[in-house]
């Protein structure tokens, strides 16, 4: 083996992320996160990252598990941690990867919160009409449920990668891997709506020019704006759970697996590169349907 280079901890960090950045192209939120947690494993490790051990591993992970940070945080750490290692030894960095003799803690799959499709009606039916930008506030809430899509996606959604007149959109992922989604007509009515009549008369910047949702300042509208937008009609409809744009797309699937959709393909249609990542969704049809045979069963003796 060559003879090993010696890079500080900032070095190492900084440098692993620009191959994630370049290489693999993860998004700057998937960055931002990374960085975080390997700082965690650089403020336990005494020395330089090539001379850290399973031991700074274990400490780091007690120190988690003693502040009651979660099974899921704790995964997501140790996989941060297992990827940083690898590059190391791609880089001949280091000879051995001290994180491949630890194992993700277990922890217990939450189901996601999912509406009824009759809930999903009731929001989309009372998005007022009448307002300041609200064939956009439609468009984008019914394509968040008639795609799918993330909330990421949606804003960031480019009007040279609709295809309307096809029925599908081209949606840029995690990883800036696209893939084409079918729209609902519905949802292309309300879109050609507001590309129509309202986009062509609001404030736009020129960098944002293909960008199809828009804010009061010309640049695309916000994740956050679309999350109180949403909680706003969901309110207004009566809905007493607490949701955000990801139940949207929650629902989305959860209803396509009830109506008898194959796994495979709602897995294509969220973008999920793991069909495991999918199989949350068969979990959810089941408890519901638990759910429902526990209300209706004729030994249920609470019922009149």
């Amino acid at each position: 083996m060559n003879e090993i280079r010696v890079m500080n901890w900032t070095e190492c960090i900084d440098s692993y992320l620009e191959h994630l950045q370049f290489e693999r192209g993860l998004s700057k939120n998937t960055l931002l996160a990374y960085e975080r947690d390997l700082k965690k494993l650089s403020i336990v490790c005494s020395c330089d990252p090539d001379k850290s051990t399973a031991e700074d591993i274990s400490n780091l992970l007690s120190e988690l598990h003693a502040k009651n940070i979660s099974p899921k945080s704790q995964s997501r750490i140790l996989s941060a941690m297992r990827g940083f290692y690898s590059w190391m030894q791609e880089e001949e960095l280091i000879e051995q990867n001290p994180s491949l003799l630890f194992e993700n803690p277990r922890e217990g799959r939450r189901l996601p919160i999912v509406l009824s499709e009759s809930e999903v009606q009731a929001i989309l039916d009372i998005i007022p009409m009448n307002e300041v930008h609200s064939s956009r506030d439609k468009a984008i809430i019914e394509l968040l449920y008639a795609c799918g899509l993330r909330v990421s996606e949606a804003c960031g959604l480019q009007r040279s990668l609709l295809r309307l007149e096809e029925g599908y959109i081209i949606v840029t992922g995690k990883g800036n891997k696209q893939r084409l989604v079918p729209v609902h007509k519905e949802a292309i009515k309300f879109l050609l709506l507001y590309l129509e009549y309202e986009r062509p008369h609001q404030k736009c910047h020129s960098n944002h020019s293909d960008t199809v949702f828009l804010s009061n300042r010309g640049s695309a509208l916000s994740r956050q704006s679309v999350f109180i937008k949403l909680r706003r009609f969901s309110e207004m409809a009566g809905n007493k759970k607490t949701i955000s744009p990801h139940t949207m797309r929650h629902s989305f699937a959860t209803h396509l697996m009830e109506r008898g959709a194959d796994l495979r393909i709602v897995q294509q249609l969220l973008g999920h590169e793991s069909i495991t990542t999918t199989e949350i969704y068969t979990h959810v049809s089941a408890a519901q349907l638990g759910a429902k045979i526990a209300q209706y069963h004729p030994l249920n003796k609470k019922r009149s």
